[in-house]
Order: C-alpha cells, then sequence, then structure tokens
C-alpha cells in the first residue's frame, strides 16, 4: 500500500507564486526590508505557514501561532484532553465545549444540511475503519462498513448555545478535521486584521489557504492549484485579493492496493471513496471555514449536483476538475482563474447562472 502526501508541494507552490521575496530566517521565522514576517507551524496534523506585512506583523503573527496551537488543542481527535476527544467518549451525555468548538459545530451542521449530508463529521468511525486516522490502511469488508453507517448522522448531534454544550448519540464519533483548518484561518486573519495587518497570507496547509487584503504592493495573491494527476506540478492559478481558497482531491491522502486507488473523502451514504468523476474541487469564498466544507462536499456530490448547488446560492465559486481533466469554472472564478501546464490546452467549460 503507498500513501501519498502532497502538503509540502502545494505549500512551496503558494509560497513561490505569491510573488513576495524573503531575507534571513532564524528557525522558521523570516523578516524583510518590506517589514514581512513569516513563522512556520506544524498543527492541525500538516504544516503551515503563516506571512504579514507591515509594523505590526512580527508581533501580530507571533500571537497568532499561538492561537493556532490553541485551537488545535480544541479540535484534536487524538489529543486526551481536547473538547473533540471528549465529547467522542462522552456515551450519549452533554459535553461542555467553548465558544470556538461550538462555532465549528454549527457551521459543519449547517454545511450538512445544506448539502444533503454531503459533508459528514460524523463519518470519523468509518474513517478509522479504513485506517485513514491511523495510518494502518485497509479495505474494510462489507459488513465492518455497514456496522458503522448507522453512526454516520451529525443530524442527530445537539447543540445548547445556551448551556455551552454539545451531545452525540452514544456510539458516534466526530471529527472537525474537515473544517479546522478554514475555521483557524478566518480567526487568524481576524486577529491579524484587529492587530493593525492590512497585507497577510496564511497557508493552512496547502489546500487552505487565506488572504487579509492584498500583496504590498497593491498587487492580487497568486495560489496555485494543484494538479490531481502530479504531486510536484500545478493545473492552474488564482489571483485572489482577500478571501480564501479551499481545495479537496482524492490525491491528498489515500493508498493503493490491488491495483486500485483507496481515498480518504469518503461518501457518507455508503461508506466508501467518493467515486463522483471529479479529481480536484477548488471553492473561492470569503471565508475559509466555509470553503473547506464546500469542498468536500462538492467532490462527493460531482459535477451535475455541484453546478446545480452553486446556482442556488451567491456565496462562493468553484473550479473543478474531473478524472478526464476537463476543466469546469463558475463564471465568478474565470477571470481569477489561468489553466497552467497541461491544462492550459484542456477542454474548459465556464458555467453561468442561466441553465
Amino acid at each position: 500500500m503507498k500513501l501519498q502526501k502532497t502538503l509540502c508541494v502545494l505549500i512551496a507552490l503558494a509560497l513561490m507564486l505569491s510573488g513576495c521575496t524573503r531575507s534571513g530566517s532564524d528557525a522558521g521565522r523570516s523578516v524583510t526590508e518590506e517589514a514581512e514576517y513569516t513563522e512556520d507551524v506544524f498543527a492541525m496534523d500538516t504544516f503551515m505557514s503563516l506571512r504579514a506585512y507591515g509594523p505590526a506583523a512580527e508581533a501580530s503573527v507571533r500571537e497568532a501561532s499561538e492561537e493556532l496551537r490553541r485551537l488545535d488543542s480544541l479540535f484534536s481527535v487524538t489529543n486526551q484532553e481536547s473538547e473533540v476527544y471528549a465529547a467522542n467518549r462522552s456515551a450519549g451525555t452533554p459535553q461542555m465545549v467553548s465558544e470556538d468548538t461550538m462555532a465549528v459545530l454549527e457551521q459543519a451542521l449547517s454545511i450538512s444540511g445544506q448539502t444533503g449530508g454531503a459533508m459528514d463529521i460524523t463519518i470519523y468511525p468509518v474513517l478509522r475503519t479504513w485506517g485513514f486516522t491511523t495510518g494502518s490502511y485497509q479495505v474494510p469488508d462489507a459488513e465492518a462498513i455497514s456496522a458503522m453507517l448507522p453512526y454516520v448522522d451529525d443530524s442527530r448531534i445537539v447543540l445548547d448555545k445556551g448551556k455551552g454544550t454539545v451531545q452525540l448519540p452514544e456510539g458516534a464519533e466526530m471529527d472537525l478535521g474537515a473544517l479546522a483548518k478554514g475555521y483557524a484561518g478566518d480567526k487568524l486573519a481576524d486577529m491579524l486584521q484587529t492587530a493593525g495587518v492590512s497585507s497577510a497570507l496564511l497557508n493552512m496547509g496547502g489546500s487552505t489557504i487565506r488572504t487579509l487584503g492584498r500583496k504590498p504592493d497593491g498587487s492580487k495573491w497568486r495560489i496555485a492549484v494543484q494538479d490531481p494527476e502530479d504531486p510536484e506540478g500545478y493545473a492552474g492559478v488564482i489571483e485572489l485579493g482577500a478571501g480564501a481558497v479551499n481545495t479537496s482531491g482524492g490525491y491528498e491522502r489515500y493508498f493503493e492496493e490491488a491495483g486500485e486507488i483507496y481515498w480518504h473523502i469518503l461518501d457518507p451514504d455508503t461508506g466508501y471513496p467518493a467515486r463522483s468523476g471529479l479529481a480536484s474541487v477548488t471553492v473561492l469564498t470569503d471565508q475559509a471555514c466555509l470553503g473547506d466544507g464546500l469542498s468536500t462536499a462538492l467532490f462527493v456530490m460531482g459535477l451535475d449536483r455541484a453546478v446545480e448547488f452553486w446556482r442556488a446560492r451567491d456565496d462562493f465559486e468553484f473550479v473543478l476538475i474531473d478524472e478526464n481533466g476537463d476543466l469546469y469554472v463558475s463564471q465568478g472564478a474565470a477571470d481569477a482563474f489561468t489553466p497552467m501546464g497541461r491544462y492550459a490546452s484542456a477542454k474548459l467549460t465556464v458555467i453561468s447562472r442561466e441553465t
């Protein structure tokens, strides 16, 4: 079996394409003549890079790094001190959680409800059965998957904001990984802005990018979209001011057995890897938490359902790559996205609001 992780490549691409210069370094930190400060952090099981500009950059990024570690300690599914870990072992009794955990849960349940359960945080026991949470990858038998599916239904989670509690049905477990990096990116961006930073690039692990303002010279950020068939290449570049770019794809984490590839994005209805015909989904939004959840949901939905869902909303745009290498770009993202490499000559369809 084989596991391929591309997060470091994605981070390198995003930083390279951002067009910023750096000089000097100290334990993953750098400062330039443009008052740039960058700090690299390992959190939420991935490498992240926080970059800001201006007089307040260094102090605010340091504070943001500490906040990121604090959020990681709340949301971790394996840390025995985390709120998620406690809720997963609550045996059906309400558990006190912080405002941050409550906020992520509210967003998760909202996205799940809006997408018909295409993104469901209670898929965690099934992910574990496949070995995606432990690294002991295996193709489980049908009986094992069937035994877990009754616990996959986040509509049964009860949130009580007044009491600050979450209640999971007995036997159910949740994983906030589909939204945690996006939520953290949004919160850190707010922190930086409050501190007086007006230009920042927060790379929350390659698949989640959150920006604040534009680059110091007034130009837009350039964010790479990875080629789902080539871990060292990219399919194009998105030019973005303030906002978020979130990408989901089967290439991010997978294993191979008997010549077949199994990836970590599971269909909550079946418990098997989602086979929707899509290879990559990139979502452009104002908020990274929303984009994180939607990119996963759209991947599970597939092209037709994703387009139908987008046409009924006005809070995101998309770039989709199907398994044939064809591109589908929503009209609001068409001017922002430039295909590159082999995708420069690929079939590209701009999806309009009209059917």
